[in-house]
């Protein structure tokens, strides 16, 4: 049997429950495959004012959601300051996920806790399609985060909003573990984000572990017996089997994978290859896209979009 348009644009959406305002809101930032391409713009409260060093004019925000439109993302995620301030114009033309936390570079990044920027009422207000919230996983301050993030959940779930989590292994622990790129750490932040009711889960693309990891007494002996066995694999199946592995963790709850550190055409087009192979849900991919010259950003942007859509 043929699937209706509709099965499709939804279909990561139809194995778990999803509340009718959820499913709404998710069908305005979904392609009619059923995958999706969000532009962040949240680095600059996250890295401080760094890209100004970029090709492109990537400090002024209309440059940016410009991009967004014109590179037609299904959504831009983005602080209230910009939100209110300049995504209002282009209301309409490209949806917004509001970011409701975040954390400068300036504190020790041993005992990372992102804070909020806004509330979801704001979001509300501002007719945004979803929140977007960063959940430090491992963190020394998670007994601050979780019932923070707690919070924000029951406030999306009254307004019928999708929560979507950064899930983001940070801290000491989590150095001491391995680091925040690996398997061990990437799979369980995913699982963690889904236990906490998220709808969407944002998460990077693990990579190889540190030298020393499956010796390491503090991991897990399941997971260096998983890492061993990665390590063993050629360079591209490891890759792939990574992602799968994360979307396998979060049992259902899609998975938007990140674009991480810059880097080049080759390495990121082949990086989005495998992250679709793997069962993603789409890409969020920021400064990899705004850093570059827009006729560039534009060219790679195309390129993503017939990958989701093949």
């Amino acid at each position: 049997m043929v699937k209706t348009t509709t099965e499709r644009s939804l279909r990561f959406f139809q194995r778990l429950a999803y509340s009718p305002g959820e499913i709404a809101r998710v069908r305005q930032f979904v392609r009619p495959t059923g995958t999706t391409l969000i532009l962040p713009y949240d680095q600059f409260i996250e890295h401080d004012c760094r890209h100004l060093e970029a090709e492109s004019d990537a400090g002024n925000p209309d440059t940016i959601l410009e991009l967004a439109v014109e590179g037609k993302y299904n959504a831009v995620a983005i602080h209230y300051g910009i939100a209110k301030r300049y995504w209002s114009r282009f209301s309409g033309k490209v949806p917004l996920i509001l970011k409701i936390s975040g954390k400068t570079g300036f504190p020790p990044q041993d005992r990372p806790l992102s804070v909020y920027t806004a509330c979801v009422e704001d979001a509300v207000k501002l007719g945004a399609v979803a929140v977007g919230y960063t959940m430090y996983y491992g963190s020394p301050r998670e007994t601050e985060d979780l019932p923070q993030l707690t919070e924000v959940r029951r406030e999306c779930e009254r307004f019928g909003l999708p929560l979507i989590v950064w899930a983001y292994p940070r801290g000491e622990a989590v150095d001491k573990k391995g680091g925040r790129d690996t398997s061990y750490a990437l799979e369980s932040a995913a699982r963690m984000a889904m236990e906490m009711g998220a709808a969407i889960i944002k998460s990077n693309l693990p990579a190889a572990a540190p030298a020393g990891f499956t010796e390491n007494k503090e991991v897990p002996k399941y997971y260096r017996d998983v890492e061993a066995h990665l390590m063993s694999m050629e360079p591209r199946a490891a890759m792939l089997e990574r992602a799968k592995r994360v979307v396998k963790a979060a049992q259902g709850v899609p998975i938007l994978f990140s674009g991480g550190s810059e880097k080049g055409d080759g390495d990121l087009l082949e990086k989005a290859k495998i992250c679709v192979e793997g069962g993603c849900f789409g890409f969020i991919f920021g400064r990899n896209m705004w850093k570059r010259p827009k006729a560039k950003a534009l060219e790679i942007t195309e390129k993503l979009c017939q990958l989701l859509d093949e």
